[in-house]
């Protein structure tokens, strides 16, 4: 199980880049394309790259925080330790919140491309998705046991 856990919280943490750089790739065109007077389109591939890469990020997440992870700690005193709680918490929680609004964003800027109005939706909800994100990342900084990769 160590390999297992090892190997899945390297893909975690890897593709937490891929995640960020998709999602900030999709803010940037879509407040880019919104200034240009781009009409949105049925089907937007970067929003939607972005949305699938946080989908495999959340799975790859839940399983390791259902299965694998030591971090996530269900006994004991999990709101006196400040790591725990933040692995058993804080992040799941945090990371949740972030992926519905991009869910929301990218599936509320589908059904508004008849009004010219997605261009605008996706880059508000992706904004709000990406800092909520951010404010959820165990970053090394932070003091909570994660490194840069």
């Amino acid at each position: 199980m160590d390999i297992l856990y090892t190997a899945l919280k390297h893909a975690h943490s890897g593709l937490r880049w891929v995640v960020l750089i998709l999602l900030v790739a999709a803010i940037v065109n879509a407040f880019g394309k919104r200034s240009g007077g781009t009409v949105y389109p049925a089907k937007n591939k970067l929003g939607l790259f972005a949305l699938i890469s946080v989908h495999v990020q959340l799975l790859l997440g839940l399983v390791l925080y259902l299965f694998l992870s030591p971090l996530a700690n269900f006994e004991g005193d999990i709101m006196g330790n400040a790591v725990t709680r933040f692995y058993t918490v804080e992040h799941l929680v945090g990371m949740v919140i972030g992926i519905v609004l991009v869910t929301m964003g990218y599936s509320k800027a589908k059904r508004q491309a008849g009004i010219n109005k997605g261009w605008k939706t996706i880059g508000v909800f992706y904004l709000i998705g990406l800092i909520v994100i951010l404010a959820s990342i165990p970053w090394p900084f932070r003091n909570l046991g994660a490194g840069w990769f």
